[in-house]
């Protein structure tokens, strides 16, 4: 839970900013002592680097940086405000916290900030030394670093500007979900986590489910209103180890859980205390918005979104359909090779500890092709463009039983386009390439590849009406 806390702060609009003015007040300080003691001796060839410009001087050129990098930082977020409804607007709500968590806009804002906040210690540093009454202490060093941030926050203007611009860009928010995306399914799909049913001699998983499990279990209920972000697998598993109990979920990252909601059931129940019940809600953190980072399904939603709100009559742009239909494939196609962990997590022994609910690849892809049958039936790119998905998704899963169910997707859709009475022409085009993607479907994979389809029409006929 620790890994998660710290990547919601790291993508905290805040973090990064807040670091670079710890980072300024750090040097602003370590500068003014040391000009203390650079007074006291001559600095000799390097002596031209340092521009003394006196105590008024100083003054006002400190003065003229702090006003104008706070100006410009007031402007640049004026800037990220207007870009954020508009995003907000027109691809989605959910896609703010994409802006918020950016590292360049989060560096923007955390240079120019920084640089106000360091001009404003080292002008309040200058001041009479009271031993003399006449001189004043100017850290000619530090004015001198100063004058280095204000070039540096031009600079930092310059990038967000054309920053800020290409950050709006369907394909730059569609590119940043898909690594959420793909990032997503690298770090949840690979087994880390005890041993599932698979690695178990004679383990088949469900069969060492306790039979009364939800009867003779004790519930763990939820004290907080919110969605599930993230599950500490490794927690309840050293948990039901160690008390030997099993712990079954009842919840995902993505659910939304409210007060007095089942979290998990703990059997047998005679072995469950206060402990227990604390530890395991502590394993499941709850926030007031989903997350990516444990949650793929929430990228995928993400991604379907923007296609779905492209689609609408008050938008009508079936190419941003399109863009966000070719980045859910990449992220998809990479699920579908990959091995979905086994819900069942037993410890070093082989006993069954940890029942878990995983998202499945079939769930996924269901979702997608019963969005795009409602919202882009009378688009046919956008519905050649979801038969392309099911095809790259279909030929990279070794599991019959998922492209049986894309096959019968990809029939709803044909009907659903039907039904709309749209022209010969794009009738028999997308019939043509409905039959092309439910050959492959049907074709055999050997390898992790696709065998070429080598039936003839009543084979794939027979294979279709099962």
């Amino acid at each position: 839970m620790s890994r998660l806390r710290w990547q919601n702060l790291r993508q905290s609009f805040w973090f990064l900013p807040a670091l670079f003015c710890a980072g300024a007040v750090v040097v602003a300080e370590a500068l003014i002592y040391f000009d203390r003691r650079v007074d006291e001796f001559d600095l000799g060839p390097f002596g031209f680097l340092v521009n003394r410009v006196g105590e008024s001087g100083s003054r006002d050129l400190l003065s003229a940086i702090a006003g104008s990098t706070l100006a410009v930082a007031s402007t640049s977020f004026s800037i990220t405000i207007a870009v954020l409804t508009l995003a907000s607007s027109t691809y989605g709500p959910r896609l703010v916290r994409n802006f918020m968590a950016d590292r360049g806009n989060q560096f923007v804002l955390g240079v120019l900030v920084a640089t106000f906040l360091y001009s404003l210690l080292v002008l309040r540093s200058i001041r009479v030394i009271a031993d003399t009454g006449d001189e004043y202490f100017v850290p000619h060093l530090a004015v001198n670093l100063a004058v280095l941030l204000a070039v540096l926050s031009i600079g930092v203007l310059v990038y967000f500007i054309h920053h800020i611009s290409d950050s709006v860009q369907v394909w730059t928010l569609a590119r940043e979900v898909r690594d959420d995306l793909l990032d997503a399914v690298d770090r949840l799909y690979p087994d880390s986590l005890g041993h599932d049913a698979q690695d178990i001699d004679g383990a088949d998983g469900r069969g060492d489910v306790p039979p009364d499990l939800l009867l003779d279990g004790v519930a763990v209920t939820s004290h907080d209103i919110g969605y599930v972000q993230g599950v500490d697998d490794k927690a309840l598993l050293d948990l039901a180890t160690e008390h030997d109990v099993v712990i079954a979920l009842r919840i995902r990252p993505g659910d939304h859980v409210i007060e007095g909601s089942s979290l998990a059931v703990i059997c047998p129940a005679a072995r469950a205390d206060d402990h227990q019940w604390g530890k395991v809600r502590a394993a499941v953190r709850i926030g007031p918005a989903r997350t990516p980072h444990e949650d793929v399904e929430f990228s995928v939603r993400l991604l379907e979104e923007m296609a779905v709100r492209a689609l609408s009559p008050g938008t009508n742009d079936p190419y941003t359909a399109v863009n966000a239909l070719d980045d859910l494939s990449a992220g998809l196609a990479r699920l579908a090779g990959r091995r979905t962990p086994s819900p069942y997590r037993y410890d070093g022994r082989g006993q069954l500890r940890v029942v878990a609910p995983r998202v499945v690849l079939v769930d996924l892809v269901d979702r997608v092709m019963d969005a795009m049958r409602a919202y882009a039936v009378e688009h046919p790119n956008v519905l050649h463009r979801t038969l392309t998905l099911v095809e790259l998704v279909g030929v990279a899963t070794p599991e019959p039983a998922a492209r049986a169910r894309m096959d019968i997707q990809v029939q709803r859709l044909v009907e659903a386009f039907g039904r709309t009475d749209p022209q010969d022409c794009d009738r028999e085009e997308l019939d043509r390439h409905a039959t092309r993607i439910r050959r492959a479907l049907a074709g055999a994979v050997v390898d992790g590849h696709p065998a070429r389809w080598r039936a003839d029409e009543d084979d794939l006929g027979t294979w279709m009406s099962r």
